[in-house]
């Protein structure tokens, strides 16, 4: 596996660095960023966030927009950004913006044309991490967060592999896409018709029936314009009263689906994110 570096910037005494490499899982050429606090020059191997991303991003809008590295760097936690999805020539692509390269849904393709290059879940579960600790002084304390469609992809990796994450977060996420006009759009490209296969990346059905848990925040801008038709976060807090899951989700008034909410509370999460990060990781039932 070879990095090409394609962009550094120093940033509050660390790096910034955007990377490309060749995708084992993806078949194609993928970039990431990734933020190395100034305690990565000590030796020590640190906890690492990775940041899923929404429609239409790619792994620079977190970086870019949310202003989390001044935190990061004070705490000593790496930063990893990943693209929304495969991308390139020869991967599939749709005119519209939900669907194909930008919407990959973090989950695994099982229908042509797709499959031949949508399996972002495998590739944040596996992949990426093993790129991360291999190529960074990156510890196997990890954490995961994202906005809307990534806030989705977060809390579903989660939920599906509780060893791997200390906890989880999100801001807007489409909590329940087996329900909602994005969802099935996409699930229906990706998986096919057979809504069984749709219900294994349904956040809200698997917290529902979750028997091992990851601490979870979520929070909700009351003045989103997708609140009602894609976001539905009323499904995660009735999953998590069924399986007695441990969910915070707040909601803020006058906020909406922007960057700009992303940033007034991006620091909330990544202190609570390092309340587990720097403890054995807690996977309760």
């Amino acid at each position: 596996m070879t990095l090409e570096l394609i962009n550094s910037n120093k940033l509050f005494g660390g790096w910034l660095k955007q990377y490309q490499h060749t995708s084992k899982t993806l078949h194609c050429d993928m970039r990431f960023s990734v933020y190395l606090p100034p305690q990565a020059s000590t030796g020590l191997k640190l906890p690492v966030l990775y940041w899923l991303s929404g429609l239409t991003c790619t792994d620079e809008n977190f970086m870019q927009k949310a202003g989390a590295q001044r935190l990061a760097a004070e705490l000593g936690v790496i930063l990893v950004a990943p693209d929304t999805s495969p991308r390139g020539e020869t991967v599939k692509n749709d005119d519209n913006y939900d669907l194909g390269q930008g919407a990959g849904f973090y989950i695994n393709a099982t229908e042509a044309p797709w499959s031949d290059h949508y399996h972002m879940y495998d590739y944040i579960v596996e992949e990426l991490p093993e790129i991360v600790e291999s190529a960074f002084p990156a510890s196997d304390k990890r954490a995961i967060a994202g906005h809307s469609m990534g806030g989705h992809g977060a809390l579903m990796i989660s939920l599906k592999n509780p060893e791997r994450f200390c906890s989880a977060s999100a801001f807007s996420p489409i909590s329940n896409p087996t329900n909602c006009p994005w969802g099935h759009k996409a699930f229906t490209a990706y998986l096919g018709e057979d809504t069984s296969q749709w219900n294994t990346y349904d956040t809200s059905l698997l917290m529902q029936h979750a028997t091992q848990h990851v601490p979870t925040l979520v929070d909700q801008g009351n003045a989103d314009n997708f609140l009602e038709e894609q976001l539905k976060p009323e499904t995660l807090e009735a999953s998590a009263k069924i399986s007695g899951y441990p969910l915070e989700l707040r909601r803020h008034d006058d906020y909406d689906h922007s960057y700009y909410f992303i940033a007034s509370f991006i620091e909330d999460h990544i202190k609570f994110h390092l309340r587990y990060l720097t403890q054995s990781p807690v996977n309760t039932k």
